[in-house]
């Protein structure tokens, strides 16, 4: 009895991890909140891949069971219990042709799907928007040009979301200043590398409005995990409220106010790498921010019409308090484009991130933003330094930043 007990013993153990490993695999995948969930498709691109994983999956799948449950058995039955060496099957064709078909004859079956869905993820020609989308470490830029017939009539520059109308087939060139990166977005599209040099093209498309997170996917340094973005769909009709509010003309605030002394706080230590189009300096002259002279990859995000978005520092904080973000974000469709260009008030701005990073930024994000370590990077930062500003300077910028709208 004591025999039987002990042979029987390893396999309940066996039995009992691999149940437990299977059971944390399908726990693992129980989110309820996985806004980058790779089968929620929310466009017809993403849609495309999700058809292909329904096809593929299952099959891995089967094979996957098959192969193990295999090798679970062989392992289990012929484990080395002094018996002689079972007999080979090398040798034998029928076993080796049948052993050769049946991959072959699965490969090309998902063969031939995939390759359906690449083809048709590549089109291009049936676009009907363009956006230039700038990859660095660690933040993107969007870049909006000139396209009439969407109400474009200057050049947009933004950063951290990406804006979008719904229902429109919108082509992204990516490229980087820096190192490769890769942009993200699940719900709208598969991920494209943004590559130093080259221009890559991506298709994206959303069935109806709402705000779709994504990830950098290609390590890229230091504050890899902390480069993110969202894709943020209006109705056409947002879309065009949008870009009239984007192409509106600075407008200094007034004399005597909290914020403009902050606009001065600004034109002092932050316009050497952000640009506020239309500000301009105490002689009237254009405030042109050099970054150039103080950046790695030589760019800053652009910070004119700061708060009509949701997020910055690369899209990892939230600009909206969390009752304020979580509003936009579960907001119905129909009252979604309103709440998204509300922008962000003083009542709902999440001022303690904020404030902490323009108190100290590099403590907020892992940069290579230290003066000691500027040798690292030929004595430019590579992220923003901290500017050793006082509270009361932080005040000034707060209220200034406000009215970026």
């Amino acid at each position: 009895m004591d025999t039987v007990n002990n042979v029987k013993s390893p396999r309940r153990r066996i039995s009992t991890t691999v149940a437990g490993i299977t059971g944390m695999l399908f726990l693992a995948g129980c989110a309820t909140n996985a806004p980058q969930d790779t089968w929620q498709a929310k466009g017809p691109n993403a849609q495309i891949i999700s058809d292909l994983q329904w096809i593929v999956f299952p099959i891995a799948g089967v094979v996957g069971v098959l192969v193990f449950a295999f090798a679970a058995y062989t392992m289990l039955k012929y484990r080395d219990k002094g018996q002689p060496i079972p007999t080979q099957g090398h040798g034998k064709p029928i076993a080796e042709i049948i052993l050769t078909i049946i991959p072959a004859l699965i490969l090309t079956v998902v063969g031939v799907f995939t390759f359906r869905a690449i083809f048709d993820l590549a089109k291009t020609e049936d676009t009907e928007m363009i956006i230039n989308v700038t990859g660095q470490q660690w933040w993107w830029e969007y870049d909006y040009p000139v396209q009439t017939e969407l109400g474009i009539k200057s050049p947009i520059i933004s950063s951290g979301q990406l804006v979008m109308p719904v229902g429109t087939k919108v082509l992204l060139r990516e490229t980087s200043r820096d190192v490769i990166h890769s942009y993200w977005i699940p719900a709208l599209n598969g991920k494209k590398d943004a590559v130093p040099g080259r221009i890559h093209l991506l298709r994206l498309e959303a069935d109806k409005p709402g705000i779709y997170a994504g990830q950098c996917t290609e390590f890229c340094g230091l504050s890899h995990a902390n480069m993110r973005m969202e894709a943020v769909a209006l109705s056409k009709e947002d879309f065009a409220k949008w870009v009239a509010g984007q192409q509106k003309a600075y407008t200094s605030p007034a004399d005597g106010t909290l914020a403009k002394e902050g606009e001065t706080v600004f034109l002092n230590q932050c316009v050497r790498c952000h640009q506020v189009n239309g500000l301009n300096k105490a002689d009237g002259t254009p405030a042109i921010a050099a970054p150039d002279e103080n950046v790695y990859s030589g760019a800053a995000p652009n910070l004119s019409h700061l708060m009509s978005r949701n997020t910055f520092a690369g899209a990892i904080f939230d600009l909206l308090r969390k009752n304020c973000r979580a509003d936009v974000w579960n907001a119905k469709s129909e009252e979604f484009g309103a709440k998204y260009l509300a922008g962000v008030s003083e009542s709902c701005l999440n001022q303690t991130d904020l404030r902490a990073w323009l108190r100290n930024a590099p403590a907020m994000k892992p940069m290579y933003a230290d003066p000691a370590k500027l040798t690292k990077t030929g004595g430019k930062y590579r992220g923003m330094p901290n500017l050793g500003l006082t509270e009361d300077d932080i005040d000034k910028l707060v209220a200034y930043l406000l009215t970026l709208k």
